[in-house]
């Protein structure tokens, strides 16, 4: 019998437990759908809508295709994507979860990535943000901004490095067109192979291009992308409220203590402390308890180890995280396969990289330099943590495309010199 036969019933079966768990602890499911509820309201909407409607007003205006032209140079050798990716990526990396799956599947949905070019841009944009990362992680549950600099060297280099890794994914569907057209076509507009100013206009003209085929007024725009904005930010909120419930159910039947018990052997068979089970397992189902576990955790514990479960729950990014993504890429032909992988090598990368950097970062003077910085406090859930982030956006996307346009000039500096 395969999975997929056994699957349905399963899955019945568990429903089935949740609501007579449900019926059992009314006022346990109900706490835990307030607190999920909260999370949604206080954080994730302010933080996550402005962003979705922004990156819907710059599909439609022609911006993302002015980008994907200036940064084709850049994103095709490294990553294997189109240059439009390096949008998705910097919106990915400053809004975090899950804004990179949902420019991603818009990308999908106007044929501007094909399919294997999809999963390799969803798997590496998917990312903690900053206000959370910096604001709530190492201020909020850890009480100690110089932690910022670890997780983030950590969390977002880890995450470039999953992106090298994933641009050898597909190669072999991509040599065989035949199977599936999906796999390999893409109707994105052609840039020349111009450079400096010359690409510049032509970029401009793909803009043009994209605007006139849109062909809606800035008020359709608006209108449409805060409808499919509010759409999306209600199913992140049900999913966020569904597994906080769901962990509450399943603490209340036991279950999760014997998951505890369990991930707490294979810890200290790999030489971690044992007491991080309960924030890896929290982690394993939702990011936000599964950081503030890690935070909270036994003071006995040494403060490398909390923060590499920090930084591995963080990519990991939680069931719920999951879940988010998987309903956005539904109808988009994109394979959840790649995406899960991709985000177990970056828990593993992360938790690695904090293990690795600690000494050279938070035993000599970076850690302190980042500290008296004022970026260290800019990012937090707030007006001001917004604006930083939108500035970050900027600085990101400006610093790729110098590097995109310098690019011809290097390798033209490079024939020179093999010519003499």
């Amino acid at each position: 019998m395969t999975f997929k036969k056994i699957g349905g019933p399963l899955l019945g079966l568990t429903l089935a437990g949740c609501m007579l768990l449900m019926l059992l602890h009314p006022e346990a499911s109900l706490g835990a759908a307030l607190r999920g509820l909260a999370i949604w309201w206080d954080v994730l909407f302010p933080s996550l809508f402005p962003f979705f409607v922004i990156s819907e007003i710059m599909l439609g205006l022609g911006i993302v295709h002015l980008f994907g032209a200036l940064l084709d140079p850049l994103m095709r050798p490294l990553f294997g994507i189109p240059g439009s990716g390096g949008f998705v990526a910097a919106m990915g990396y400053v809004s975090g979860y899950p804004v990179g799956a949902k420019l991603t599947a818009k990308l999908r949905e106007q044929n501007l990535i094909s399919r294997v070019e999809g999963e390799r841009l969803v798997a590496f944009t998917t990312s903690s943000d900053p206000i959370f990362l910096l604001g709530a992680v190492s201020v909020g549950f850890f009480r100690d901004a110089s932690l910022g600099l670890i997780l983030a060297l950590a969390h977002y280099g880890s995450g470039l490095i999953v992106g090298l890794l994933m641009s050898f994914h597909g190669r072999k569907e991509q040599r065989s067109p035949s199977q599936d057209p999906s796999i390999t076509s893409s109707t994105a507009p052609s840039v020349p192979a111009k450079k400096g100013f010359g690409r510049i206009h032509a970029a401009l003209l793909a803009m043009e291009e994209a605007r006139r085929k849109d062909g809606r007024s800035f008020g359709e725009l608006l209108k449409g992308a805060i409808q499919s904005s509010l759409k999306l930010i209600i199913v992140v909120g049900g999913l966020v409220v569904f597994f906080n419930v769901l962990m509450e159910l399943l603490a209340r039947a036991g279950i999760l203590s014997s998951l505890f018990n369990m991930t707490g052997h294979l810890v200290s068979l790999v030489g971690g402390p044992p007491e991080l089970a309960q924030a890896l397992i929290s982690g394993f189902f939702e990011v936000t308890i599964g950081a503030r576990s890690a935070g909270e955790a036994a003071a006995s514990i040494p403060l490398q180890f909390k923060v590499a479960a920090a930084a591995f729950i963080l990519s990991w990014g939680g069931l719920s995280v999951h879940a988010q993504v998987a309903s956005i890429l539904n109808g988009t032909g994109l394979r959840y396969l790649p995406f899960l992988t991709a985000r177990l090598i970056h828990a593993i990368l992360a938790s690695g990289l904090v293990l690795l950097l600690w000494n050279p970062v938070m035993n000599t003077g970076l850690s302190t330099a980042w500290v008296s910085l004022p970026a260290s406090a800019a990012f937090t859930p707030s007006a001001s943590g917004i604006t930083a982030s939108l500035a970050l956006l900027s600085l990101l996307l400006t610093a790729a495309i110098l590097v995109s346009l310098l690019i011809p000039v290097f390798m033209t500096m490079i024939r020179w010199v093999r010519r003499s």
